[in-house]
């Protein structure tokens, strides 16, 4: 039998599981690659065979997107599979009607070709779009958890930009743990509140590995879910985060809007910044989620030292993926410089190298610097454009220490959020689903 050629659109993420649940082993498809977006310097590497399993002893190379119409006229692709996440539904029908004018048709693999079961119970924290506050929701769960004595880990979504073999299966319970993985700005802004709140984090490529070796020592799963993708586990009780500053995002966006749809819990943040937004949200969801539990949430900002701020000259730094491809133009960071009178700096200035590239890019940012990490360029880009900026202090957005990744002689004030119940209670949900 003919092998029916598959070409994979990702980012180094769900492409990857959705290979290893659904195509590895099927030998009615041959992968001829993978493409990729999103992440820098993706593209022109390879799955490696180890991954790849038996029917790809050389692996499968990962092409630009870019190149998806040429791709598919010159390997004679009969199907490609869109496999990444936070993109708008405009844009997911434009790649369609790219692969289909070359001659392929268009596929979009579902929950239940690519979710695995687990012999645990599994809470999934999903969302509309990147940025709504899934780190906050989840913090809050976790620490709901640990107060109730239960065993639990987090395993979050993939981020696997290093040596995909060596990523296979990674487990985090130490701040140590982060440079002994080579993590980028990225994997810590994930990763690193759970370690230092005593929580143990699993992550990789192979989720099916992953899941096994994470049942041993743990009777509940927290999927920490990433962008607005849906759960690479099926859930016993789901909580899809919407956010009440961007209304309509969470029937417009892929595949947030499935999230929306699927979710036992609708958390809406932000009510507080705008309560019309949050009311088109709980329209939407009486409509497209009718028995979906309603929780009304806000968030609020923490500073993890007290320095004044008040008239100083500012740059704020951001959590990179929420303020690029998310889409958001601010985030933690600036609010709480504009709360306490800042005076915040211009960083497209004194931005350098692919920092400066990023604000090409991504046109909708004016105010923040956004921490991209994903390499070691990168991380020296973002130091320089620090240094260069001429602040008295930094604001952090970012979950992480920026002071263990860059060297700069400004101090850094790191904020973070909370989030905060105004409606409703995330705990009794807990309860109500039999998680406690």
């Amino acid at each position: 039998m003919e092998r029916r050629k598959v070409l994979i659109l990702g980012a180094a993420g769900r492409d990857f599981h959705n290979f290893n649940t659904y195509f590895r082993k099927n030998r009615k498809y041959e992968v001829i690659g993978f493409t990729a977006t999103q992440i820098p310097k993706i593209a022109g590497r390879k799955y490696p065979p180890e991954l790849a399993g038996r029917l790809y002893p050389n692996g499968i190379p990962i092409y630009e997107e870019k190149d998806l119409e040429q791709l598919v006229r010159q390997h004679g692709i009969g199907e490609v599979y869109f496999s990444y996440s936070d993109v708008s539904d405009s844009q997911v029908m434009h790649l369609a009607a790219r692969a289909q004018s070359a001659g392929a048709s268009y596929v979009l693999l579902g929950p239940n070709d690519t979710m695995i079961k687990s012999t645990k119970k599994v809470l999934a924290v999903c969302a509309v779009r990147t940025g709504s506050g899934k780190s906050p929701l989840t913090k809050k769960i976790t620490a709901i958890l640990k107060e109730k004595g239960k065993k639990f880990v987090v395993i979050r979504h993939p981020m696997p930009y290093g040596d995909l073999a060596k990523q296979k299966v990674q487990r985090f319970a130490r701040l140590g743990d982060l440079e002994k993985h080579g993590c980028t700005i990225e994997e810590r802004e994930e990763y690193e509140p759970h370690i230092r709140n005593g929580v143990v984090v699993y992550a990789g490529v192979d989720y099916e590995k992953i899941l096994r070796r994470a049942e041993k020592e743990a009777d509940i799963v927290i999927w920490d879910g990433g962008n607005n993708d849906f759960s690479f586990y099926k859930p016993d009780l789901l909580f899809t985060v919407a956010d009440s500053l961007r209304p309509g995002h969470e029937l417009a966006y892929y595949p947030g809007e499935t999230n929306f749809r699927s979710a036992n819990v609708i958390v809406v943040n932000k009510v507080g910044e705008n309560h019309a937004g949050a009311e088109t949200i709980r329209k939407n969801a009486a409509e497209c989620n009718p028995h979906a539990k309603i929780i009304e949430t806000d968030l609020e900002l923490v500073a993890d030292e007290a320095i004044d701020i008040s008239g100083k000259k500012v740059l704020v730094v951001e959590d990179g993926p929420t303020v690029t491809h998310g889409g958001m133009p601010i985030g933690a960071g600036y609010n709480y410089a504009k709360r306490h009178g800042a005076v915040i700096i211009d960083p497209r200035s004194h931005a350098v190298g692919s920092l400066a590239e990023t604000f090409v890019k991504y046109p909708h940012l004016k105010e923040v610097l956004p921490a991209m990490g994903y390499y070691g360029e990168q991380l020296k880009d973002l130091e320089e454009s620090i240094n260069r900026s001429g602040a008295e202090v930094v604001v952090a957005g970012t979950p992480i220490d920026l002071k263990r990744v860059v060297n700069v002689g400004i101090p850094i004030l790191h904020i973070t959020y909370n989030i905060k119940e105004v409606k409703g209670s995330i705990e009794e949900a807990l309860s109500a689903a039999s998680i406690l």
